[in-house]
């Protein structure tokens, strides 16, 4: 039987400095491909120290309070640090898509010429909306990459039900067909386990915690949990 190929493990991780995080970086060894840094954790938000010392290809979240992070001042004051991930050539910054377009657009004319692709977010704490709304805000994404390939898709939606999880995991087929990087995925017990079939649908890439007791969003598996079931199905 052909090997399953999957998209990355992305482990998230929220630390008050660089020292916290180098803590937890100690623990996840060879079992991630990426890290994600949530600026919005952390006292200060010294990316060139992250870059620095963090041996892994680095995705830069600055999550405001308006889509469930903590940051809570000024936009511009937000941008500041991914502009300087992108300039320290950081693997990936990640943007809302509520977000104005200003904004977005300022990122994207910073990852002109370099190494640096956007992820570009829309998260729904509350429900799974329709399929038509879900296939809408994919649209979007879709066009505003407009074929540079610089965008990656992150849709995450709160599952009440087996439908609601089928529902955006159907999205992955239409993202392949339209050639465009996409994770998808859903929150809350219900939704668990599309952090893992994401992976084998054509999902970019799925995010876990460290452990349970550091999980960033409801329902979120810890890199053992999801190491486990990955394995599994390695040998089923």
């Amino acid at each position: 039987m052909a090997q399953m190929t999957r998209g990355k493990i992305c482990v998230s991780l929220a630390g008050a400095d660089v020292a916290a995080l180098l803590a937890q970086v100690s623990q996840i060894g060879e079992r991630a491909d990426v890290i994600e840094v949530r600026l919005d954790s952390m006292q200060h938000s010294d990316v060139s120290a992250c870059c620095a010392v963090l041996d892994k290809p680095l995705l830069f979240t600055h999550r405001p309070s308006w889509e469930g992070g903590a940051f809570d001042r000024s936009e511009e004051q937000r941008i500041e640090p991914l502009l300087e991930a992108i300039q320290q050539q950081a693997a990936y910054v990640d943007c809302e898509l509520r977000a104005e377009q200003t904004l977005r657009d300022r990122l994207l004319d910073a990852m002109s010429g370099g190494p640096t692709r956007m992820i570009l977010s829309w998260h729904n704490f509350e429900v799974t909306p329709p399929q038509e709304e879900l296939e809408k805000i994919l649209a979007q994404m879709v066009e505003s990459d407009a074929g540079t390939g610089k965008i990656i898709g992150k849709i995450v939606t709160t599952a009440h039900s087996a439908e609601d999880a089928l529902r955006v995991l159907h999205l992955q087929e239409q993202a392949k067909a339209a050639n465009f990087p996409l994770s998808c995925f859903c929150m809350g017990e219900p939704g668990r386990i599309t952090r893992l079939a994401t992976l084998y649908l054509g999902g970019y890439m799925s995010y876990v915690c460290l452990d349970n007791a550091q999980a960033t969003a409801p329902g979120q598996l810890s890199l053992e949990q999801l190491q486990e079931l990955t394995a599994l199905l390695a040998v089923a």
